[in-house]
């Protein structure tokens, strides 16, 4: 385990040279902060623009079994939020919060950002809500992270996800 964290950390860390210069972002300091709060094996690395901002989200397989999304503020290099991601809608704390089918979502999420679905995350947010996590390759050549709570069906957040790195 320690040799596979060893190796995803020089992984993500030599991936950013190609993004090095004048670039003020705070990569290896996020990772830190992300394997802080939740330690284990960086198997993703996402980089987004949330509302103005650039995000990384590092999904993390905690050494307790779970898999986490560990969003960090690429420019202050502070850890936002911290997600749990659960296997499929029928997980006991995902299921006990949702009202709205996964096929419902999907047609809120795809009304809003047309296009081809090409993963779907299930996810229990910070106050212990769940939320469907679409990634949606759209229409206009961009990728959106969208975000729709399955108890009320209201798209909750959606981002500009701007690269990728890691296991799908």
């Amino acid at each position: 385990m320690t040799k596979k964290l060893i190796a995803s950390a020089i992984l993500m860390a030599s991936s950013t040279l190609a993004f090095a210069g004048d670039n003020p972002h705070q990569f290896e300091k996020c990772m830190a902060a992300a394997l802080e709060e939740r330690p284990g094996q960086v198997v993703k690395v996402e980089f987004k623009n949330e509302e103005g901002a650039h995000m990384y989200e590092f999904d993390i397989r905690g050494i307790d079994g779970s898999d986490w999304d560990v969003e960090c503020n690429a420019h202050r290099g502070l850890v936002s939020e911290v997600e749990r991601e659960v296997d499929n809608v029928n997980h006991p704390l995902f299921k006990a919060k949702a009202k709205v089918s996964e096929a419902d979502a999907r047609k809120t999420a795809l009304a809003v950002y047309p296009g081809e679905i090409n993963e779907v995350e299930y996810e229990i947010e910070p106050d212990g809500a769940a939320s469907y996590e679409f990634d949606i390759d759209t229409t206009l050549n961009q990728e959106m992270k969208v975000e729709v709570d399955a108890t009320s069906g209201e798209i909750v957040e959606a981002n500009r996800e701007l690269w990728q790195i890691g296991l799908e």
